[in-house]
């Protein structure tokens, strides 16, 4: 069935991909946050309110990590607070409600993929900043909280994964974290598994939105440069320890998916989305 859809933070790496997918099949209203203020509460409940969505996707965030630490106010008024006044619109009008979570609410100490029902325990204040908007988002009735972690691909080489990408098709150095275990998350297929769930009913609540498997970032910069035919790749692993960044990183942040499974959303592994995302990225634009 065809539905109107608001994408908050169109211009965004997750959000332009959603209006391009989406917008294939509903109707799609598409802000950016220079186009709507998120931080002025009346306004954004009043243009919303006149909209009448049926279905609200928040893409828009404040992901820069160690910059939280030191500009606190600016965090907590895009990852929460504003979370707050779009759930709110969402409950009002008893729409849908899909908001964007991240691997770092939790702290890393884990030895297995954490699932959904694990404890959270943020240690920065992005972290805690995006814990507090997924207790907003799940206040509306009809929420999906998606929690998505190293993200790449999308129309712009905006992300990690781009930049090595780039670096080693250029035989430049690549400089990787050895002691950082992430579950990469591919942009086409959180948009798709986003709609599946939208579209099919799925129960409301928290699902861990990532590629199968998990891997560090130096082995995934090797599987790049397997994947762009560099044989001999110039990549240094760097530990945590020594990447003198402000704010802390979860060391182990595998997420699983199985309750995205359990609802029939299968994510594909992550190997298998970079070559899909190297094969679609062509020289000069990753």
């Amino acid at each position: 069935m065809k539905q109107l859809m608001l994408v908050i933070g169109a211009s965004g790496q997750l959000g332009e991909a959603m209006v391009r997918e989406l917008g294939t099949r509903h109707e799609i209203v598409a802000w950016s946050r220079a186009e709507l203020d998120l931080t002025a509460p009346d306004a954004v409940a009043g243009t919303i309110g006149s909209l009448s969505p049926d279905v609200i996707l928040n893409c828009a965030a404040y992901n820069d990590v160690d910059g939280a630490e030191r500009a606190p106010e600016q965090a907590l008024a895009v990852n929460a607070w504003a979370v707050r006044t779009l759930a709110r619109a969402a409950g009002d009008l008893d729409a849908t409600f899909v908001h964007f979570s991240t691997d770092f609410v939790f702290d890393g100490a884990s030895d297995r993929p954490y699932r959904e029902d694990d404890a959270p325990n943020p240690r920065g204040t992005y972290a805690v900043s995006k814990l507090v908007g997924e207790w907003f988002a799940a206040e509306v009735p009809r929420h999906y909280i998606l929690r998505v972690e190293s993200l790449f691909g999308g129309v712009r080489a905006r992300s990690s994964v781009d930049k090595m990408l780039a670096a080693l098709r250029a035989g430049e150095e690549v400089r990787a974290f050895a002691d950082r275990t992430v579950s990469p998350s591919y942009v086409e297929d959180v948009v798709q598994a986003t709609a599946a769930l939208v579209e099919g009913g799925h129960a409301w609540g928290l699902y861990h939105c990532v590629n199968t498997g998990w891997t560090t970032w130096a082995t995934l910069a090797r599987e790049l440069a397997g994947l762009v035919g560099r044989a001999d790749p110039r990549i240094t692993e760097v530990p945590m320890a020594e990447s003198g960044l402000v704010a802390p990183r979860p060391r182990f942040a595998a997420l699983s998916n199985a309750k995205l499974a359990l609802a029939g959303i299968e994510m594909p592994t992550w190997q298998d989305a970079l070559a899909r995302h190297v094969s679609r990225a062509p020289p000069g634009i990753a």
